[in-house]
């Protein structure tokens, strides 16, 4: 039975695996022309614009994100509690719909700069108006006030669980900045997880960037294969994205190749010092502003429009119909993903060489949303011309949505695997070798003994992995049928069209929805200490 599960979790890592080689295949289809003419005048400008959105959101999500954990952790101060759980929001904002409701918050003839022009006294969008959120500038600062949790959520965890000695140690010595000289180097390897998942999330972007008018790598995909039907170039910019994923990855982990952190003691938690006076009105002002523009005012003006939407015109029929599809794709992809998660997680735990294969079916993560459009598209036409040949219906590509199924599971298949490993890690060895003494072969163990302790997390990860199904944007976009819309591609149509109402209470569905992982997070129990309240 055990190589049952290992062959499982083997189809599992192939299944997520192919796609790299079949973008390898379309790219070689292309002419050495074609590489020239992209290396020549697409990539550069590509390129030149990704490593700056990268460079500007990599280093905004860190800063914002280490130093609000380290105020919530560390200090006490007015509103300390509610920003604890507040400071999660924003990640129930997709990038691309804060794009779309800041171009129409900061519209030229919108309110917010009619108030300015009326306050400083002009009368007319010619005599002055904000710098253009359209902008490199625009981008950075919207995608990393919506990803900082990321960096937020894994630096406030190793702040929590770091020894209190050694700060207190620090500050016995009259250390002042402890923050910069022990705080931080011990968080580092945190903060550079944080950063990484951020960036990733910035790279797969495709909706904010062509909103806000910056040219990524990921918009020349997208340009490239739909705008001039040329999918062997596509191909050759998404090869050029993964190496530059690869790179991502690869850096982050020699950034923190030396990193050691071991702790003979205890951990118990750090002492709080209060702050008082303007200290405490500055921490709560760095605390509120990325809760406000983040999620806040968003929020805000989606439900204003919404609102208005529905006062005016009423649901749009259609929009039910894209919610169903929008509830089914996800609900569907997510028993699958959990499903293949759970037999690449299980098999690792039989097995030493089924830990190589859960590690293969975390790759899929990494790639690029239109990276792994391009490169399932050839494999779901040829099932589909396989089953059409064999006298069945197309139901991958040309008939349904299998291809769109695919791309979810592939795409989150380490929330799934990663997630029920770290369930697994939780049961005792103890427990199999019981089971197995009772006459429990591996399947037996499976389902009598880790399946119902592992209920708790499934539910979760079912959770996380059906949010991140509904809010998926780029594969959706490029694999869905041309009779399936989305809450997303709706939102993405109407936007691109600059029709910003038809599309509020779409993106507002989609935040709502996006709130259940943050509810989740911020419901997780804290670590307790022996000795501590």
């Amino acid at each position: 039975m055990t190589r049952a599960w290992l062959g499982g979790a083997a189809a599992v890592a192939l299944l997520v695996c192919l796609p790299v080689v079949s973008l390898l295949a379309i790219a070689a289809q292309g002419s050495a022309g074609l590489w020239s003419h992209l290396a020549a005048n697409v990539l550069p400008a590509a390129l030149r614009d990704t490593l700056i959105l990268l460079a500007g959101v990599g280093v905004l999500v860190a800063v914002v994100g280490t130093g609000t954990a380290w105020l919530v952790t560390a200090h006490d101060f007015a509103g300390r509690r509610l920003f604890e759980w507040a400071l999660l929001l924003p990640l129930a904002v997709p990038t691309y719909i804060s794009a779309y409701a800041w171009l129409d918050i900061l519209h030229p003839v919108g309110a917010v700069q009619g108030w300015v022009r009326a306050v400083l006294g002009y009368s007319s969008p010619r005599e002055f108006r904000l710098p253009d959120v359209r902008s490199m500038t625009g981008c950075v600062l919207l995608l990393g006030l919506v990803l900082y949790p990321y960096v937020y959520l894994t630096a406030r965890a190793m702040f929590v669980t770091q020894a209190a000695g050694l700060i207190e140690a620090a500050r016995t010595l009259g250390e002042r900045r402890v923050f910069r000289r022990v705080a931080l180097p011990l968080a580092r390897p945190a903060v550079a997880v944080g950063v990484s998942l951020a960036l990733m999330e910035a790279l797969n972007d495709i909706g904010a960037s062509e909103f806000l008018g910056v040219r990524t790598m990921t918009v020349s995909v997208y340009s490239t294969w739909i705008g001039r039907a040329d999918l062997p170039g596509a191909a050759q910019i998404s090869l050029a994205m993964l190496a530059l994923v690869v790179a991502l990855v690869m850096l982050e982990r020699w950034a923190r190749r030396n990193q050691r952190y071991a702790v003979g003691q205890r951990p118990r938690p750090i002492g709080r010092s209060a702050l008082r006076g303007w200290r405490a009105g500055l921490a709560m002002l760095a605390c509120a502003v990325p809760v406000l523009l983040g999620f806040a005012a968003p929020a805000t003006y989606l439900m204003v429009e919404a609102w208005k939407r529905v006062a005016f015109a009423g649901i749009s029929p259609t929009l039910w119909t894209e919610a169903l599809n929008t509830v089914l794709l996800a609900s569907a992809a997510t028993v699958m993903v959990l499903i293949c998660g759970t037999v690449a997680a299980y098999a690792a735990r039989l097995h030493g060489r089924g830990g190589l294969l859960a590690r293969a079916t975390t790759l899929g993560y990494a790639v690029p949303g239109t990276v792994l459009a391009i490169g399932l598209l050839p494999l779901v036409a040829a099932l589909d011309r396989g089953l059409i040949a064999a006298g069945l219906p197309a139901v991958l590509l040309l008939g349904g949505s299998g291809a769109v199924l695919l791309a979810y599971m592939v795409r989150f298949m380490a929330i799934a695997t990663g997630g029920v490993e770290s369930g697994f890690a939780r049961i005792p060895p103890s427990l199999d070798h019981a089971s197995r003494s009772l006459g429990q072969g591996p399947s037996g163990t499976f389902l009598r003994v880790h399946l119902p302790l592992s209920r708790p997390a499934l539910v979760a990860l079912a959770l996380l992995v059906f949010v991140d199904c509904a809010k998926e944007l780029p594969a959706t976009l490029l694999l869905r049928p041309l009779n399936v819309e989305t809450l997303a591609t709706h939102l993405y149509g109407e936007a691109a069209r600059g029709t910003y109402e038809e599309a509020a209470i779409a993106a507002l569905v989609i935040v709502a929805i996006g709130m259940a992982p943050v509810i989740l997070l911020a419901r997780q129990p804290r670590p307790r200490y022996p000795g501590t309240p």
